[in-house]
């Protein structure tokens, strides 16, 4: 390995330099501030956990995401966490296991084997909130509405677009459909890539009726007419489908009473963690960047693997992700130059103007810290901040 190799990070690796850092860290206090003031509660899950609980119930996607290692101590396989959500639903479900309604908060770093997309990175800073405990859309509701609090604090809260799906669409039609194990696993393959000519050569070979009403799918997305398109295709060969696309009605208005102008649009074809989620799923869009902000949905039962089924809906975003989407927050204030010196008097100043909020550099050497605009010096006794002259 030459010396120029030694500095290079893995592809879709990052380091996040002072002043990105210290935005995130401001961004990241102001966001977990906001959970409490809903009443989310903040856990702090471990950095990796055993692979028996960390990748139960939420599909092999995250199997294939979660970078794995043998315990020293146990010899049992251990695994980095790519999701936090499994984690949260453990504590929920074994850890506090409390009664009622529970909420709770997190940020912190996960790790991918992969990105999940062409610009995603491998080492998200994943910050999000779940809600356990009710099975109501109100619950999905105020999720989603926390979701979109959540971009407005961040400062990425104008033209977003909101991405309203439900999986019950999809298990119904499937249903109806009668397709085997296989034909249902590629038609889900081609559906994921919304491919319609995958989707034709998957379906070669199934009942005429059933094949158009699966095709049938690709085009519903858009806006809220396309719930109107969806009850006459379902009224008689899905029928299974309508509730769920009333949930999408009844989650859109709720929204919309509170926020007329946020721009919803409907995918019946969403099919983004399909093999966990068990009802609404949500997404955050914003012009120019490619890929959701924030996303989520309900996932009821996940805490039954721990020993105890509970209704489950939350949403996640990647700190690292919105830091791309806002201006780097720069301190308007300079710092303060001190001299090294062991006096208490100036001890006692420095302590006070760091309690205040002020960054205080020691000087070490003949030149201040070029971040110093003013100093501290010996006045008559007494030690005064003074700027620095050029």
């Amino acid at each position: 390995m030459t010396s120029v190799d030694r500095w290079q990070l893995p592809d879709g690796i990052e380091e996040v330099l002072p002043a990105q850092a210290a935005t995130a860290e401001r961004l990241r206090r102001r966001l977990l501030d906001l959970y409490r003031s809903w009443g989310y509660q903040l856990v702090i899950p471990p950095l990796m956990e055993f692979t028996e609980s960390l990748l139960i119930g939420l599909g092999q996607d995250l199997d294939l995401l979660t970078f794995k290692l043998t315990d020293q101590i146990s010899g049992r396989t251990l695994g980095v966490r790519a999701d936090i959500t499994p984690q949260v639903a453990r504590i929920d479900a074994h850890s506090l296991a409390q009664p009622g309604i529970t909420r709770l908060c997190y940020a912190g770093s996960t790790l991918h084997t992969r990105p999940k997309s062409l610009l995603a990175s491998r080492s998200p800073i994943q910050l999000g909130a779940e809600l356990y405990g009710d099975n109501s859309l109100a619950a999905d509701v105020e999720i989603v509405r926390l979701m979109l609090t959540t971009l407005e604090a961040a400062g990425v809260g104008s033209s977003i677009t909101l991405d309203l799906g439900h999986v019950g669409v999809y298990q119904a039609v499937l249903s109806a459909a009668g397709l085997s194990a296989e034909q249902e696993q590629t038609v889900f393959e081609a559906l994921q890539r919304k491919s319609v000519p995958d989707l034709e050569f998957a379906l070669s070979g199934v009942d005429s009726a059933a094949g158009e009403l699966i095709m049938a799918l690709v085009g519903l997305h858009g806006d809220e007419s396309v719930l109107a398109n969806a009850r006459e295709l379902f009224a008689e060969r899905a029928p299974g489908a309508l509730a769920a696309v009333d949930a999408l009605q009844e989650v859109a208005a709720d929204i919309h009473r509170q926020r007329p102008e946020l721009d919803i649009y409907f995918d019946l074809a969403e099919l983004r963690g399909y093999h966990y989620h068990t009802g609404l799923v949500f997404a955050a869009y914003v012009p120019g960047h490619g890929q959701a902000v924030a996303n989520g949905g309900r996932y009821d039962n996940v805490g039954a693997v721990f020993g105890r089924a509970r209704a489950a809906t939350g949403f996640a975003t990647d700190l690292k992700a919105l830091l791309d989407l806002v201006p780097v927050e720069t301190d308007s204030r300079g710092a303060i130059n001190m001299p090294d010196s062991d006096d208490p008097a100036l001890a006692a100043v420095v302590s006070e103007l760091r309690d205040s909020g002020e960054v205080v550099i020691n000087c070490l050497g003949t030149d201040p810290d070029p971040r110093c605009d003013r100093q501290l010096s010996e006045r008559d006794g007494q030690w005064r901040v003074e700027p620095i002259q050029p």
